[in-house]
């Protein structure tokens, strides 16, 4: 009897001990981050014009610091944020979020889903799985669309991103914005009654059982799980996000003063729809777009064409169609891109006359 009462102490007492390190390490690593952020600005500066053979206020120079400025500091604040972001996830389980989606009426469903998109570890890639197990749960089609829209769209990294990049307001027009979009979008597919759209295969699919038993996981289980989300989610955007700076140092350096006011600014009214055509052949997630966002609102660009944009790359890029195909009749899929540019048109126009 007494080994079956000291065992589950002494387990526990490990737990805490590992507990109490995670968190040392953690203080540890904070404190190396923020002392190497803070001095990221005088380091590129450094580079460029003493070790690099370059001259001061050239053009190459201003675009080789901004990309020896801009790559650390992303990935740095990535790193922060996907750490942050993978323990909240680690509460969430796509099974959960498509048992709680199934029951909720629509409109409630619209916004619970859209929110919910903000957080769920989904993006594009996911679409044909998650849209299955969706309407094969009795999610509502127009609910179904909210999340979709948002998972990509409204992307909590790209949040913390243009937070440390361009300041706590143009995060918030950002998220208000998106979810605007994801919300109203779901609506109005919802409204239209178009489910003998989705292809027959799907409806015809049966929907797995839900196990909703929760995954009992520690707080050492959680903080694994956000470096598991940083391996995984850096690994697999680390790539976008450098060709995504790359332009936005050549933006930077070499396109003059002015000409993104000319074609991205407020005073033509073709140029939001402009930057929307622009946008939707572009492939990238948020965080590689961020970069070109930063140097666009730099040069001159006005906010809200740059929010189309920026909005179209993300969630109407061709790729997503494609993978959608799979599983909406081509009907659909126009319904679908018609409704969301709409609203991403509503929000450029909105934002370039009010600011």
């Amino acid at each position: 009897m007494e080994s079956k009462t000291i065992q589950p102490v002494q387990g526990k007492g490990k737990t805490n001990r590992m507990m109490v390190l995670n968190l040392f390490m953690a203080a540890i690593g904070v404190y190396l981050w923020w002392s190497v952020y803070r001095v990221l600005q005088d380091l590129s500066t450094w580079l460029t014009y003493r070790l690099l053979p370059i001259q001061e206020g050239s053009n190459l120079g201003s675009s080789v610091e901004f990309f020896l400025y801009d790559t650390p500091k992303v990935m740095m604040l990535l790193l922060l944020v996907v750490f942050g972001v993978g323990m909240i996830r680690s509460f969430f389980t796509p099974e959960k979020t498509r048992a709680f989606l199934s029951g909720k009426s629509e409109f409630a469903g619209n916004i619970f889903a859209a929110l919910l998109g903000i957080v769920t570890p989904f993006c594009s890639c996911s679409a044909v799985p998650l849209f299955i197990g969706f309407v094969t749960a009795g999610v509502p089609l127009g609910v179904t669309f909210s999340f979709l829209i948002a998972a990509p769209m409204v992307n909590e990294i790209a949040l913390g991103l243009l937070y440390g990049l361009l300041g706590w307001e143009v995060a918030a027009i950002y998220l208000g914005t998106g979810l605007f979009i994801a919300i109203s979008a779901g609506w109005v597919i919802g409204r239209l009654k178009l489910e003998h759209n989705i292809e027959d295969w799907v409806t015809q699919t049966k929907a797995a059982n839900l196990s909703m038993e929760e995954e009992k996981l520690t707080w050492n289980d959680r903080i694994i799980y956000g470096w598991d989300a940083v391996k995984e989610i850096i690994g697999r955007v680390w790539v976008y996000i450098i060709l995504g700076i790359a332009v936005g140092a050549g933006i930077h350096g070499f396109v003059p003063e002015g000409v993104m006011a000319s074609v991205m600014g407020k005073g033509s009214w073709w140029s939001v729809p402009l930057s929307v055509v622009i946008g939707i052949p572009m492939y990238s997630n948020a965080a590689g777009v961020i970069p070109v966002v930063e140097a666009l609102l730099g040069k001159g660009a006005a906010l809200g064409s740059v929010l189309a944009f920026m909005m179209s790359v993300i969630a109407l890029s061709l790729p997503e169609m494609v993978i959608l195909r799979k599983v909406l009749k081509p009907k659909l899929i126009m319904v679908f891109v018609g409704v969301v540019a709409c609203g991403i048109l509503f929000v450029g126009y909105l934002f370039n006359m009010i600011l």
